[in-house]
């Protein structure tokens, strides 16, 4: 059948109204795991400080004389450690115009742009502090502050590749200076296990271990995954892992998107912390006008806290692929 003649149809007709869902779908990530899973303290300088304490060893030979008399044995004093707290910010700038027009999926057309500047904050924030090889920074008129990330702490306990180029740990656990990568290897079981028992004897007790894509999906390998297994009541095969019961306690596996697909790191979060400034976690602060048009900021001021290395480890300089 063809249309009849003078019908109007949709092809000739002026003055339909668009049809414009009022959803606006997102698929980028916005979930931070690190961040999400460390205490937060509050700064209140540009070097945030805190100070470990370590225990005399132990010794076999703590035998005494009857009656003898005591002397002051050697007092182990506190290591006093800081980051260089680092300014983050997303800005935002929005028309007269835009602003007065109607919207689809939004009110006010400044205030969703901010929404969306501080999610993407966050995401900075987080490749920072997990996803980065960068030492603190102290800074100046001209140079910018950054913060130590913990690639630059963790020291202690570590498994990194030994042949080719081999990977070295930062000279000290203080945040002044960063890893050298190695001759990328296999993540493997036995590695991340000589991991876990340095962290025991150190005396840490990890809860987390975090990884990329491809080596999260190398972890659902290891013993007791080393292949799928089917559900038959539910029809359903599971091939992950979440958790790990090793011989030091049970571990969380998490995927990180933004920290370097390259490392698995083994972290005890209580022994992190994320620092900001007083009265600068995710602030946001309008501009002057410059024109016709609203502009503000987000910023957010912080520092990692490496509240004692030794709780810690990770298994570096493994392949992506």
């Amino acid at each position: 059948m063809a249309l009849p003649t003078n019908a109007l149809a949709t092809y000739e007709a002026v003055g339909n109204r668009e049809d414009l869902s009022n959803i606006i779908y997102r698929i980028d990530p916005t979930d931070t795991p690190f961040m999400s899973s460390i205490a937060r303290e509050t700064a209140t300088a540009v070097n945030h400080e805190w100070q470990t304490q370590a225990l005399a060893a132990a010794v076999t030979t703590n035998y005494q004389l009857e009656g003898d008399d005591i002397t002051a044995d050697a007092v182990t004093a506190t290591v006093r450690l800081g980051n260089i707290c680092q300014i983050s910010r997303k800005s935002a700038q929005v028309s007269g115009t835009q602003q007065s027009v109607i919207h689809a999926g939004r009110g006010n057309e400044l205030d969703y742009q901010v929404m969306l500047k501080g999610l993407e904050l966050k995401r900075d924030m987080e490749t920072t502090l997990v996803g980065t090889n960068q030492a603190k920074v102290t800074g100046a008129d001209a140079t910018p502050r950054k913060t130590a990330s913990i690639l630059s702490w963790i020291k202690t306990n570590t498994s990194k590749a030994s042949a080719g180029t081999p990977g070295v740990d930062p000279a000290a656990a203080d945040g002044t200076g960063t890893r050298t990568d190695g001759t990328q290897i296999a993540f493997t079981e036995a590695r991340m296990k000589t991991v876990l028992s340095s962290i025991w004897t150190q005396g840490g007790k990890p809860d987390t271990i975090y990884t990329g894509a491809f080596n999260k999906q190398v972890f659902s390998t290891f013993t007791g995954r080393s292949s799928p297994i089917e559900q038959a009541t539910s029809k359903k095969i599971t091939a992950s892992v979440d958790a790990y019961e090793s011989d030091f306690g049970r571990l969380k596996v998490v995927a990180n998107r933004f920290q370097r697909a390259r490392d698995v790191l083994i972290l005890e979060t209580e022994k992190w912390a994320m620092a900001t400034m007083k009265g600068r976690a995710m602030l946001s602060i309008p501009l002057a006008r410059t024109g016709d048009s609203e502009r503000r900021a987000v910023v957010s001021e912080y520092a990692l806290v490496a509240r004692n290395e030794k709780a810690n480890g990770g298994v570096f300089d493994n392949t992506t692929s």
